[in-house]
């Protein structure tokens, strides 16, 4: 990169620290994906990412790399260097005991122990700091993590699998199987990324789905959450066997079934019953925030796609359309009040589309603002 300006050369390293970073995609929850590069006279001398929680940050796993050549080098990562003591010592402190020259972030870390304070403390140390080189596209490989740090809220994601006229099932409820076999492969990959697989009592009563991810390569279990306003699920529903931590959300005071939950390791907590018998989901969202829960996974029915579209809760639809047509009588795609005018309608922006396989995965981001109103279920 010799022959490019500072700021092509900066931004080409940063490049390479993201790309790093998207290693950790499936294991650093709840913290952040963080790549980083150490360059030393226009020779990348180091790398690291954060690889899980509780290890070496990127930037430790850079430097130890590096070694006695990041004396005087240039440190490139993802994310501002931390200056807080958590599960690890603070990134800082490394950096200047390797006696860096200068360190070049994508963007200031979200956390309110951090925020600024990285950056504050490398330059009172004399050491030469350069930022918001790629911020937009390093946090969009944190959506969760900074949504939460800000709002108290995970970024969510709800899935969709239709027909081309926007149909998920049969009238009689058969929706096995809409879309092809790459598409619900593709599904497993969302599913290994996120914290939470989050659905209602109705999807489980109705299809008795697992929830889990079926990628080998993958460790970690995201947390499976049914929301059961009045405890109807079985504590045998296969979403509760398997490997992983469960957790159901409800409204009902039995304590029978409580305890019969508990007794299969189900972790059960109280929620707020709203006017129509459904669940405040808001509030749910905040506790799986303050449980560290970065994005949520929502696989359900159009009842809670809907709900939580309409809520203003909903971050991004993943839609799988399949090429095949179900006609008026089947299910719709989501649950909506009824409008008289475009106008009304919810407007969303297409982010992506992508062939996978035989269908097409849309990603779209509602347009709208929060309004004042609870979210309700």
């Amino acid at each position: 990169m010799s022959g490019l300006g500072q700021r092509e050369r900066d931004a080409g390293y940063m490049r390479r620290a993201l790309e790093l970073a998207l290693r950790g995609l499936n294991t650093t929850d709840p913290n952040p994906r963080v790549g980083c590069v150490v360059v030393n006279a226009g020779r990348i001398v180091g790398e690291g990412w954060h690889e899980r929680a509780g290890g070496p940050h990127a930037e430790v796993q850079a430097l130890r790399a590096a070694g006695a050549a990041a004396a005087d080098a240039t440190v490139y990562v993802s994310l501002e260097p931390c200056a807080h003591t958590g599960l690890t010592p603070p990134c800082v402190q490394g950096l200047l005991a390797a006696r860096v020259q200068r360190v070049v972030y994508a963007c200031a870390d979200p956390n309110p122990l951090v925020n600024g304070a990285g950056a504050s403390a490398l330059r009172a140390a004399g050491v030469q700091v350069s930022a918001e080189v790629l911020a937009a596209e390093a946090e969009a490989l944190n959506p969760g993590f900074f949504k939460r740090m800000r709002t108290g809220l995970p970024w969510v994601r709800v899935k969709l699998a239709a027909s081309l006229d926007g149909r998920t099932a049969l009238a009689n409820g058969a929706s096995r199987w809409i879309t092809g076999e790459a598409a619900r492969a593709d599904v497993q990959r969302f599913r290994a990324r996120s914290s939470v697989i989050l659905t209602g009592s109705g999807t489980v009563l109705a299809d008795d789905p697992a929830l889990t991810v079926r990628i080998d390569a993958v460790e970690r279990r995201p947390l499976r959450v049914v929301l059961d306003s009045d405890l109807r699920v079985s504590a045998t529903a296969r979403v509760f066997e398997r490997d992983g931590a469960a957790m159901v959300f409800t409204a009902s005071h039995d304590a029978a079934r409580r305890a019969e939950l508990e007794r299969h390791g189900v972790r059960v907590e109280p929620a707020t019953r709203t006017d129509d018998g459904g669940l405040a989901l808001e509030p749910v969202l905040r506790r799986l925030a303050q449980l560290q829960a970065n994005e949520v996974w929502v696989e359900a029915g159009a009842r809670l796609a809907g709900a939580l579209l309409r809520a203003r809760l909903a971050d991004e639809l993943i839609v799988y359309l399949a090429p095949l047509l179900l006609g008026p009588a089947a299910r719709p795609l989501l649950q909506l009040p009824q409008i008289t005018q475009l106008g009304e309608g919810l407007r969303l922006q297409f982010i992506d589309g992508e062939r996978i396989g035989e269908d097409w995965r849309l990603t779209a981001r509602p347009l709208m603002a929060r309004p004042p109103a609870a979210a309700q279920h």
